[in-house]
Parts: structure tokens; sequence; C-alpha cells
């Protein structure tokens, strides 16, 4: 697989590093947003039971109102003229649009008495609450219905009156509609808020907003069916004005009327929205800055590795050309030397040359340690490369350490060939290292082990080889490199101390 080039890897660092960030900062504000549903759930919640509370509290007023007037001696013996000025004192408290009923148990209007040829109506339309009151000879709340005396809608409180520990008349008071909706529009935390007021049967007797086209409708298809299975929950539902909600009820249990409030789903997705394009917004200027410093950065990094290779281009021509006069210098000063001592010189420099080579592919920058190996003992591996065996982890080097050690090697091999395992035909090289830990770091330690070579003699005298394989290990590797010579094969161990390639 293609190595990225450095723009691209850049922009993937980049890209990688804020595209995280970005998706954080969107989740963050996701959960802010499921945190705000569920807040909203219990106001919800919180609003409908406080209008409820509001809502039975006025009921409770205004049915004790009624009950101290119900056991008046002039209500209970039928003198409607005198109960007139005390129902006169009572509807005082809510205003001109209220009305107080009185009927017997046929449904008959008592009070206010009207004349037979009056245009006002002389019986309840409203029979089953008056079937209810006397038979149950308790206070009774009506649903919803159209009256024949307002001619709207409206509902009604009633009260029986007793007489005797028997149920007489009915007294009724359907206070203005007005009172209703001016309780919800009070409750109303704001303009994203519905609040609804709704009889046993699910019908709206008042409403905020848009009153007027909802007053005496069911409410919504979405909500009217879990009305009437648990008395109080929270929902999504539609509106009637078709706006999605979440929406809370709650059921009176003294009236059994229902309290329902809806905060709009809108209302709460526009901050999911306008937090996410902000967040959207921040983070893709990020990136934009972020991939335009990447940009500039790879131009200007791309110009100073032209700039390195073109330096090492020079560099290099200049050390062929160094290794080329110096090979020309050698070649007019051992004129006269024998054809060994030339070999010998001329092998040493071929292999300083092939270190350079090796570092050259590199740019300057190390090698491996097999490479370095395979690179000096080529002229053996090519004709025989089972004749050398080679094992040990990878080892990156620097191009000190890989000049030297390609020296070393050359040493090593150039003495196996003449008078080792390389000497003959049935020889072989076993090369194995290993790096090991040391006092200030880690240590190389390689052994070159022959075998199958002619008998091994310990020499006399060193020669110039052995030297500089004991001072470059010496000197300029900070190690040192010891020979065995065995009966077996001569065996060199050569240690040194590692540093970073590069």
């Amino acid at each position: 697989m293609p190595k990225p080039s450095l723009p691209v890897r850049l922009v993937l660092l980049v890209a990688g590093t804020s595209l995280p960030l970005i998706i954080f900062a969107a989740g963050i504000v996701f959960h802010d947003y499921i945190k705000d549903r569920r807040e909203a759930t219990q106001r919800v919640l919180e609003i409908v039971r406080s209008v409820r509370f509001t809502l039975d509290a006025e009921m409770r007023r205004m049915t004790g109102g009624l009950q101290v007037l119900s056991v008046t001696d002039a209500l209970r013996s039928g003198d409607f003229a005198h109960f007139s000025g005390m129902a006169s004192g009572f509807l005082d408290q809510y205003g001109k649009d209220g009305v107080i009923l009185v009927a017997d148990r046929q449904g008959h209007i008592l009070f206010p008495a009207f004349e037979p040829d009056s245009p006002m109506p002389t019986r309840r339309n409203n029979l089953a609450i008056v079937d209810k009151v006397f038979a149950t000879g308790q206070a009774q709340y009506s649903n919803v219905f159209f009256g024949v005396v307002k001619r709207k809608w409206i509902m009604t409180v009633d009260v029986p009156v007793m007489r005797d520990g028997e149920v007489v008349y009915d007294i009724s008071f359907s206070p203005p509609i007005e009172m209703f909706q001016s309780m919800v529009e009070k409750q109303r935390p704001n303009a994203d808020w519905t609040v609804t007021l709704l009889d046993g049967e699910g019908v709206v007797f008042a409403r905020i907003p848009n009153p007027d086209a909802t007053v005496g409708k069911h409410a919504s298809p979405t909500l009217l069916p879990e009305l009437f299975k648990s008395s109080e929950a929270t929902l999504n539902s539609m509106s009637l004005d078709g706006v999605p909600l979440i929406t809370g009820f709650s059921r009176s249990p003294l009236t059994g009327w229902t309290i329902a409030a809806g905060v709009t789903e809108s209302s709460l997705v526009a901050p999911l929205w306008r937090n996410l394009a902000i967040a959207s917004a921040i983070g893709a200027v990020l990136l934009l800055t972020g991939l335009a410093f990447a940009v500039r950065m790879a131009t200007t990094i791309a110009r100073g590795e032209m700039l390195h290779d073109l330096l090492i281009e020079e560099l290099n021509h200049r050390v062929k050309n160094t290794l080329a006069i110096l090979q020309a210098i050698a070649m007019q000063t051992f004129r006269s030397a024998t054809r060994s001592e030339r070999d010998k010189f001329e092998g040493r420099l071929g292999a300083l040359a092939e270190a350079h080579n090796l570092l050259s592919s590199e740019k300057w920058q190390g090698s491996e340690l097999k490479d370095v190996l395979e690179r000096v003992l080529q002229p053996y591996l090519i004709n025989a490369p089972e004749r050398v065996k080679m094992f040990g982890p990878h080892v990156p080097l620097s191009p000190r350490h890989a000049v030297v050690l390609s020296m070393i090697v050359h040493e090593i091999a150039t003495n196996a060939a003449k008078y080792g395992a390389l000497s003959n035909d049935l020889g072989t090289i076993g090369i194995d290292w290993e790096v090991i830990p040391g006092g200030t770091g880690e240590v190389l330690r390689l052994i070159w082990t022959e075998s199958g070579g002619p008998p091994v003699t310990a020499p006399i005298h060193r020669g110039f080889g052995s030297r500089l394989i004991e001072r470059s290990a010496r000197d300029q590797l900070g190690g040192e490199a010891t020979v065995d010579f065995l009966p077996r094969g001569v065996v060199y161990t050569i240690t040194c101390a590692l540093e970073q390639a590069g």
C-alpha cells in the first residue's frame, strides 16, 4: 500500500483531531436537548397540577357558596321573592354573566320565574345532572353543554336543597365561562404553551390559544383516548391547531374535569438546531483553519525536504568524487606495491563506498543492520548465498555506526575469504546479533562464527586488519571487538552502544 504524501498525512491529522471534537460538541448539545425534554416533561406536569389545584379551590369556594344558599329558609320554603336578594349577593362575586337557577325534580325552572308568554325556557335542558342531584343528594359538576338561558356553551355546579332529609330542589349556578378562560390565561407560562380545560367527556370549555375555534370540541385524537386510560400522564401529542406538543394532563377528583398543558416541540428543537449550527460553524472554522495551517506547513516542509534532498545529492556527488580521487591517488602511490596490498586497500575503499551508497539510498537517515551486512557480503552471497546465514532482530543504525560496522565486517569477511571458512567450497558463516540492555542505553552484540574452513591456528603477529577492527570498535563505536581462534573456526564478537538512527 503506497505511503500517503505529507500533505495528506497532515490533513488526516487535523481532521482526525478536529472531527472528534466537533462530534463531541454535537453530543453535548444533543445531551442538553434530551435533558431539556425531560425538564419540559416535568414542567408540564407541574403546570397541570398547579392549574388543577387552582381550579379545584375555586370550585370548592363556589360550591360552598351555593351550599350556603341551599340552607336558607327562604329557599327551603319556596319563598323565591326573599331568596332573590340572597342570590343577587352571590352573583355579585362572579359578574353579570353568572346565572342561578332553581328547578324541581322534573327540571321545571322555579327561579327565576318566567311569564307564560316569555321567550325564556321554563325547563332545564340538562336533565341528567338534575337527576343525579336528586338521586345522590350530592353536589354535581356538569360537562359542557349549550345553555337554554345564556344561549352559549356553559358549565354548571348543581347543589341539592334539602328539607326534612329529602331533596326538594336543585339549585344550579353557571359561572361565566370567561372565568375559566381567564384562569388558563394566567397560568400559561409563555406563548409556546397550550393550556386546556376539558370536561368529563374530553370536550374543551376553556383554552389558550385560539379559544373561540376550539371550545365545544373534543380533544385532539392523539390526546382524547389517553384521557380515559389514567388520571395523570405525559405524552407526545398533536394539538387541535396541528402543532406537535409535549403534553401532560391531570384529572380533578372533585369535578372529573381534566386539565391539559403542552409545550411546543419546536420550542425545544429550535435551540437544538441553533446550538448544533453554532457548534458546527465553530467546528468548521477550526477545521478549515487547521487544514489551511496543515497545507501551509506541508508546503514549508516540502520545500525543506527539497532543499535537504538537493544538499544530499550534492554531498553524494562530492563524496563520490573524493573517493574517485582517493582511488586514483592510491593507484599512483601503490604502483610499486604488490598486488595483494593494492587489493587490500581497494577492498577497504570499496567497503567504504558501499556503506556510502547504502546511506545515500536512505538519504543519510541511517540504515538497518541486515542491509549493511548484505551490502558488504554481496560478493559472497551472489554465488553461494546458502553459505552465509544471518539471524537477528531489526536494528536501525546511525550513519556513523553503518560506516564503521561496514568497514569492520569487510575486514572480517576478507580474512574469512583468504584464510577462513570462505577460502574453500565447504565453509559456512553464521552471523547472529541481539540487542541487550547496557549501562546508559541499548548495546548491540554481533557474533561472527565460522565453520567448515581450513584448520585454525592463531597468528603470531597481528596484522593491520586486526588492529583496524579493534580500534574501530573501541574508538568510533565505544565498544570492543574480540576474536577467538577455536579449532572449528574463528569467532568474532563485536559489541557497541547503539544510538538513534537519523
